[in-house]
């Protein structure tokens, strides 16, 4: 019998979540990428690159499919130590049910516009990717890459994912037409601003609150999460009355509830919000599980 502390009743929404994610990750590779000679980003990219180049070139047929779950199980195996196990679990079964659902052949064309493919393509991918990263899964690859270095470095990397997935669109580029390239890149933006909206795990936000109850709003800040304030004594401009300013920083998806939870705590407090490109120094993030 599995323990309720590893198995929880959530995780039952998080599977089914993933399993529409994966769905809906296959349909937009059968329906947009295939059709539209697209190559996508992350690993996906680099399967279908090395998949076409075997067949173009050396007259070897081996499916994406197969190359996909290979280069995915290789950095499962790497990942393992550095990231929540129960996330990397999550995580195999949905690249899993994907390699197996885009093993079939199925292609249904919807339409012939090339920039039409491009952008509705996108916007399934990073649909799919994002409801897997919302619910402790990703598609692996390099997910897996730009998470365990969000992890280290306190900052988000999927735009550095996008600079090396331009790397592949060149080499596409060069062997099967700048057309398609073109176009991929296009597919691979759309994808990545909508991963980028949904997935706020790693993006940082900065808060400056001013308030009178000073040890109340941070008692209540810390029932919200695991971050260190920095109270700072002040006096305002127009009044010269005597307050605090609390200084922290938090994940953006914490944001909602650590604002809901100062402004009951102290309903006149004063709250400015700022984004935060990079910490350097000591900061909590909470693990994956």
């Amino acid at each position: 019998m599995i323990s309720d502390k590893i198995f929880k009743k959530e995780d039952m929404i998080h599977v089914l979540m993933i399993v529409i994610s994966a769905l809906l990750y296959s349909l937009g590779m059968s329906v947009f990428v295939k059709s539209g000679n697209l190559f996508p980003g992350g690993y996906a990219g680099i399967s279908r690159l090395i998949s076409e180049v075997l067949r173009k070139f050396f007259n070897i047929s081996l499916s994406f499919s197969v190359i996909y779950f290979l280069m995915n199980g290789l950095t499962t195996i790497f990942v393992w130590k550095k990231i929540g196990h129960k996330f990397v679990i999550y995580s195999v079964m949905w690249y899993t049910l994907t390699s197996f659902l885009t093993s079939f052949n199925f292609q249904e064309i919807i339409t012939n516009d090339p920039l039409l493919i491009a952008v509705f393509g996108g916007l399934i991918n990073g649909l799919a990717v994002g409801i897997a990263l919302r619910n402790n899964a990703s598609s692996g690859g390099t997910d897996f890459i730009a998470i365990y270095m969000s992890i280290r470095f306190n900052m988000p990397t999927w735009n550095y994912v996008m600079a090396a997935n331009a790397c592949v669109l060149m080499i596409a580029g060069l062997l099967f037409g700048w057309e398609q390239a073109l176009y991929s890149i296009i597919f691979q933006y759309v994808s990545t601003q909508v991963v980028g909206v949904i997935h706020q795990r790693y993006k940082l936000t900065g808060l400056n609150v001013v308030t009178n109850y000073p040890q109340e709003v941070c008692d209540a800040v810390f029932h919200t999460c695991r971050h260190g304030i920095t109270k700072v004594q002040c006096e305002g401009g127009f009044t010269d009355e005597p307050h605090w300013l609390l200084m922290m920083t938090i994940n953006t998806y914490q944001m909602k509830d650590v604002i809901d939870n100062i402004k009951h705590t102290d309903p006149h407090a004063f709250i400015t919000v700022n984004s935060v490109n990079r910490i350097v120094g000591n900061y909590y993030q909470k693990p994956l599980e």
